[in-house]
């Protein structure tokens, strides 16, 4: 199986974490989290019900949008988010969209935390991610498949 590098130039790592931090910066700076609270999801409830009517599909987008990037960026919320997607979108409804919208934000924290900083931990514990690296090599689909099934289970106690 050939080896294939998703990086293009050494920038990008670089980038990426700036665009990063730039995000977590923007919501404790604005003070975004004080949208995350049980007492501003009570005091909107009307509002978000009235949109999520008039606008079912843009509504569970934007939801989906906002619980990935709260789940990707580790930002605090994401408890709020799960409570508020029951109980706009119903329990059935919002539990999927909370699972599908969990587990891409955990990939995404998952990849961003790779790129940027598995060389350095490579590094440090070379012994250790020699056995990993060659048992990737051998059955990498596998892994996928692990990784995939454990942290779409893990999302879901967590959330």
């Amino acid at each position: 199986m050939p080896k294939t590098s998703f990086r293009k130039n050494s920038d990008s790592p670089l980038t990426l974490l700036i665009f990063i931090c730039a995000f977590i910066s923007a919501f404790f700076y604005f003070d975004l989290g004080h949208y995350l609270t049980l007492e501003t999801l009570k005091a909107q409830q009307s509002v978000i019900e009235n949109y999520r009517a008039a606008n079912p599909k843009l509504a569970v987008v934007f939801y989906a949008l906002i619980y990935i990037a709260v789940t990707g960026l580790s930002l605090p919320g994401a408890t709020i988010l799960t409570l508020a997607g029951g109980a706009v979108f119903g329990v059935l409804w919002g539990t999927l969209i909370v699972s599908f919208a969990s587990s891409i934000g955990a990939a995404l924290a998952f990849l961003a935390a790779r790129f940027l900083f598995r060389d350095r931990v490579k590094e440090k514990f070379s012994d250790s991610f020699k056995a990993i690296d060659e048992g990737v090599e051998r059955e990498g689909e596998f892994y996928l498949f692990i990784w995939f099934a454990f942290s779409t289970r893990i999302s879901i106690l967590y959330d």
